[in-house]
């Protein structure tokens, strides 16, 4: 009798906050390619990935403040050497305890040549265990965002990983499988229950986790929906609670319905196209023994051949905003001079088409998602018609983010479009990671135009260890000005994103459009 006291009086503990839970369902356009945490750098995988695996450190869904999570505390030793206590207590989902040596196999995974993560550990020379519950990261120099960076390195067990032979992260542009790719063992406060790609995902409460969650849900359901009207009809129908993605026509109705809520944001993401800036000759062109897109003319050509004004109010409804920079308002680095747009001119852009040799246009591949971004594939078929004004013969080709991305990262596409948020909230992010010329370390990681100009890597580089608060920001502003004076990428617009949802979510809206596990309510 005593036992069975002691178990309910467990089970009310555990209950506490979750007594009245019910199942949280959501849906969105797209999938995620893997659950390997070190594989490909995916905002929306990188969100799910969340709620079962942690990070040291993370961003306060209000505040968006770095708080501890795994660490407990840190403090800098030197300005090369930061030293990191770990929570003590924590177990991963397989019952193994958390430790020094699981963060040092963690960090270093991320470091490994297919991980798609390097960009987060740019500048770690190393990570040391001082004992099983404080760790040591050596930089290379001094480093102003490593711990915005921690917030996107999430831990994986060494020992589980070694059991299972996934050591190495899967290279997403091969096609063999890990063990990582579709099994789950984190720390979080959600636990992998079933993942069947494009179909369903469950994610249940883990009971033992460490923390203090306010949130009552004890169940996850995604299920991803590719066709907008679909998507659209699971909502008004109470099939599932909230949709990540709503239609921007689909808004005003979503709006008015007593039944439903849509909460607005402006996301920390700029959407753009990027350029094969490299081949010789370009796959699929009429252009043969050159490549068009390596001439200014051409690129500044189709960047003024968009009439952005026309997308942002007819092709996204106003859910834009217009911009020529590669980052967003709330980034480090960004000003109104980098934000201005060059004009929309369909005569200057064949004036300038003429100059470089093209005045009859030509004929170029162009790729682009058709479920990752507001709208991706209507604003992709806006901009070809557009350009065929000025000759420009656009091929488009549209795919689903889970082969789209391995195939831009294999540099399969001629012109490309691409949305790059900013975990960091610092532009040295989307420096290094589009505008460096491809290297180690997760320089030019995303780069796959593979522009290339020693200019720009010098001034990243030097970003990369600046911590004068007068002449960092002066360094990103000038990287981002020389990517807009080399149109090394036609920038188009930051999103703004509306979540629709039933009136009985609580949910916090994040500039990184990602959902808050730790503070979810179903009331």
């Amino acid at each position: 009798m005593k036992r069975k006291l002691v178990a309910i009086g467990a089970a009310l503990v555990l209950g506490l906050g979750v007594a009245h839970a019910k199942p949280f369902k959501w849906a969105s356009a797209g999938e995620i390619a893997t659950w390997d945490i070190h594989s490909q750098n995916n905002a929306l995988q990188n969100g799910i990935h969340a709620a079962v695996y942690e990070s040291l450190v993370y961003y306060n869904s209000r505040t968006f403040k770095v708080e501890p999570v795994l660490a407990a505390s840190w403090r800098e030793v030197s300005p090369t050497q930061l030293r990191i206590s770990l929570r003590k207590g924590v177990k991963f989902h397989d019952g193994t305890p958390f430790t020094a040596d699981d963060v040092v196999f963690s960090i270093q995974r991320a470091m490994a040549k297919t991980s798609n993560f390097a960009i987060y550990t740019q500048g770690i020379d190393r990570v040391v265990k001082v004992d099983d519950h404080t760790v040591d990261i050596i930089t290379k120099g001094p480093n102003p965002v490593l711990l915005n960076q921690l917030t996107e390195l999430r831990m994986m067990s060494k020992a589980w990983a070694e059991k299972n032979r996934s050591v190495e992260p899967r290279d997403m542009k091969a096609t063999d499988e890990t063990f990582a790719h579709r099994n789950a063992n984190g720390t979080g406060p959600f636990i992998l229950k079933q993942w069947v790609p494009d179909q369903r995902m469950v994610l249940e409460r883990n009971p033992n986790h460490w923390g203090k969650i306010d949130s009552n849900v004890t169940q996850i359901i995604y299920t991803p929906i590719k066709a907008d009207a679909t998507r659209m009809a699971a909502l008004l129908s109470g099939e599932v609670d909230l949709v990540l993605d709503p239609t921007p026509q689909d808004l005003p109705r979503l709006r008015n319905n007593p039944n439903l809520k849509v909460i607005d944001g402006v996301e920390n993401r700029t959407i753009f196209f990027g350029m094969d800036q490299f081949r010789d000759e370009l796959p699929g062109s009429n252009v043969k023994g050159k490549n068009p897109l390596k001439d200014l003319r051409v690129r500044k050509a189709l960047y003024q051949a968009i009439d952005i004004d026309t997308i942002h109010r007819v092709t996204m409804r106003g859910l834009s905003q217009p911009t020529g920079a590669l980052v967003a308002p709330q980034v480090a680095g960004w000003n109104e001079s980098v934000h201005k747009r060059y004009p929309y001119d369909v005569e200057a852009a064949k004036r300038l088409l003429a100059e470089a040799g093209y005045k009859d246009g030509f004929e170029v591949d162009f790729a682009c998602p058709n479920n990752r971004y507001i709208n991706d594939e209507q604003i992709c078929q806006a901009v070809a018609a557009m350009w065929a004004k000025i000759g420009v013969k656009a091929k488009l080709r549209t795919m689903p983010l889970v082969t789209y991305f391995p195939m831009i990262q294999r540099y399969e596409a001629s012109i490309y479009m691409l949305g790059w948020g900013v975990p960091t909230f610092d532009a040295l992010y989307t420096l290094q990671s589009l505008l460096h010329t491809p290297g180690p370390g997760g320089d030019g990681n995303y780069n796959v135009g593979r522009y290339s100009n020693p200019k720009m890597d010098a001034i990243i580089d030097r970003a990369k260890t600046e911590t004068d608060p007068y002449i960092r920001p002066r360094l990103l502003t000038e990287a981002l000005q020389l990517q807009n004076d080399d149109v090394a990428h036609i920038p188009l617009h930051n999103q703004i994103i509306p979540w629709a949802m039933k009136k009985n979510i609580e949910v916090v809206h994040r500039a990184d459009n990602r959902i808050d596990w730790r503070v979810l309510n179903v009331n």
